[in-house]
């Protein structure tokens, strides 16, 4: 029997979007591993799927974030590294 019950981290009052459930959850009802959040009300936990879609769609066509070897590769003219700035 373990002495001490683990508990996940936060607190009431923080909405949380949970992966595993596919919901809106108030505090941490699920492991950390499983849920996006904080966020401030319910109504910005309910888009977090769509915020993460945002996020991750600005970072795949954000330049420094290229890998220059593919880059490279598909371009014959060499204009696919940064050259510094």
């Amino acid at each position: 029997m373990a002495l001490f019950k683990k508990r996940t981290v936060g607190k009431p009052g923080e909405w949380y979007y949970c992966l595993e459930h596919k919901k809106v959850e108030e505090g941490p009802d699920c492991p950390g591993k499983d849920r996006f959040g904080p966020y401030a009300s319910p109504e910005e936990a309910r888009h977090a799927m769509e915020l993460a879609a945002e996020r991750n769609l600005e970072w795949e066509n954000d330049p420094r974030w290229h890998d220059a070897s593919k880059s490279d590769s598909g371009d014959p003219g060499g204009s696919g590294g940064s050259g510094g700035k």
